[in-house]
């Protein structure tokens, strides 16, 4: 891992209830104000949001993106949250200019605005909402080996001053965060935490053995029941690629809503 940790991959909670002052949620929220201090100096964000999806990865271009509110059923305030952040245009061009020269196709929406894969966690992390931000999509087809190749084709941005946030959440099935409460429910998200923590962060694994694992979760322990669909992971391997496959660290490890979630810096 850098000295300084410049690439996450963080939960971002269900829906805007991390700044709603939700009890289930206080963990996260805690760790989410906290965690700017520990990052360095950097003079953009690029997000890569689970709640984007595009033919092709898609960075938003625009120099004053609007909120989009992506999420139902909450109450009016959720409507009305407010992070004025500023785009970054040059940085979407760069981000484009980058996947190119790998050789995958992109492209720029300068009228797409922010979603709360965004704006949740950094209003947490970044208050003030000054620093310049850039989503970037992921790509219908939930290719891991696509997500991971845009992490490698993105990799020059940790030396240009970019912190890079993958959003989403390490436990997604919705329908396990409303249920009962069961031991056997948990258990299953704590052992699948397990082995993607010891994926992501374990030290005895090389370069192509941390490749094929994450190339493969599907065949990790209940893989399916964690993620019936893995929008909420992928943003996961684009972090992996940008990092080089190399082993990163735990930054949280708790449970949200019942279900064990974690974190990981790089």
């Amino acid at each position: 891992m850098a000295q300084v940790p410049n690439v996450l991959y963080l939960p971002h909670g269900g829906g805007p209830l991390p700044l709603l002052g939700d009890p289930g949620h206080a963990g996260l929220t805690r760790f989410l104000a906290g965690l700017a201090p520990g990052l360095g100096g950097f003079r953009a964000v690029l997000v890569i949001s689970a709640h984007w999806e595009a033919d092709r990865p898609t960075v938003t271009s625009g120099p004053a993106p609007a909120l989009i509110y992506d999420y139902y059923g909450f109450p009016p305030e959720s409507y009305e949250i407010r992070y004025p952040a500023p785009g970054d245009p040059a940085l979407a061009q760069r981000v484009l200019a980058l996947l190119e020269a790998s050789g995958i196709a992109a492209r720029a929406d300068a009228e797409r605005g922010f979603d709360h894969g965004l704006f949740v966690p950094l209003k947490l992390m970044l208050p003030e909402a000054r620093t310049p931000c850039v989503q970037l999509s992921l790509t219908g087809d939930l290719d891991p080996a696509r997500h991971l190749a845009v992490g490698r084709a993105l990799a020059p941005l940790r030396d240009e001053g970019v912190l890079v946030v993958g959003s989403g959440l390490s436990f997604h099935n919705l329908r396990a965060f409303f249920a009962s409460p069961s031991a056997q429910g948990h258990a299953a998200s704590v052992e699948f935490d397990s082995w993607l923590r010891e994926t992501c962060c374990g030290a005895g694994l090389d370069a192509a053995t941390r490749r094929k694992r994450l190339l493969g979760w599907s065949s990790a322990p209940h893989a399916r029941h964690c993620h019936p669909r893995e929008e909420h992971l992928l943003p996961l391997h684009v972090c992996a690629g940008i990092s080089g496959d190399a082993p990163g660290a735990v930054i949280f490890n708790d449970d949200l809503m019942g279900q064990r979630v974690s974190g990981f810096a790089w």
